[in-house]
């Protein structure tokens, strides 16, 4: 199967990969996914939604296993229902994967072309970030600040290590602490060059240059076709007159 061309938003709690996401996934040829909206939209009655209740029932995680095949099932719902259109759509993930193997087991599924690392240099002014945005939310117990600095070791053992998984090559780091007008027009230096340059955007000058160029080169060749076999057909014409 073909994989899904992929760009990841990574960071710590409280980066803005959400907010950041949703905001890309509004503008055409992005598509964004959270891990959350996966978990939302699962029908409870069905095995995998029994799966999910199950774990977080009881406060714990989804099994990785489960948590990818819960994300292949939606991602293929969305392919069939052309909410998401993989030949025209960048797809952007935040929340998955978040371990190293998913990461592994995410492979022969996504394609990823740029690692998007939204950095919180200072941790303290992050988890005070996240309180505000939980009492402005009004998730009372999100605002705990030791529910918090559970959220941050448990990225620092797990996720942050999945970072290491994927080539230096294609990591963009972007500063966090910015307003999100800021991160977002960092970010939109690094994914569109690549929406553009992958899926051949027909808006973008340069794509509409080179087309004309190939469509000059086309006509010229044919054109030289052409005036090639008039000159072949007198030359017989006068081959035959001579002959005569």
């Amino acid at each position: 199967m073909n994989r899904y061309q992929t760009i990841l938003l990574f960071g710590a709690p409280g980066a803005g990969k959400g907010t950041q996401g949703k905001i890309l996934g509004q503008i055409p040829g992005f598509y964004h996914l959270s891990c959350g909206e996966v978990f939302r939209t699962l029908d409870v009655g069905s095995r995998l939604g029994r799966i999910f209740q199950e774990f977080s029932s009881r406060g714990e995680l989804v099994p990785d296993d489960a948590t990818i095949e819960m994300w292949c099932e939606n991602m293929h719902a969305r392919t069939v229902l052309s909410d998401y259109k993989p030949n025209v759509d960048l797809l952007v993930l935040d929340g998955i994967p978040r371990n190293t193997r998913q990461a592994k087991l995410l492979e022969k599924h996504i394609n990823v072309l740029e690692v998007v690392h939204l950095v919180c240099p200072d941790k303290e002014a992050m988890i005070q970030r996240l309180r505000r945005r939980a009492l402005k939310e009004n998730r009372v117990d999100d605002a705990k600040e030791d529910v918090i600095r559970r959220r941050w070791a448990v990225y620092e053992a797990e996720t942050a290590p999945v970072l290491a998984y994927y080539d230096p090559a294609i990591i963009r780091t972007v500063d966090a602490m910015g307003s999100p007008a800021s991160v977002l027009q960092h970010i939109l230096e690094v994914v569109v060059p690549i929406q553009e340059s992958h899926f051949r955007n027909p808006l973008n000058p340069a794509n509409a240059a080179g087309k004309r160029a190939s469509e000059g080169k086309s006509g010229a060749k044919h054109a030289n076709d052409k005036s090639a076999k008039p000159a072949a057909r007198t030359s017989g014409r006068a081959k035959s007159a001579g002959k005569r």
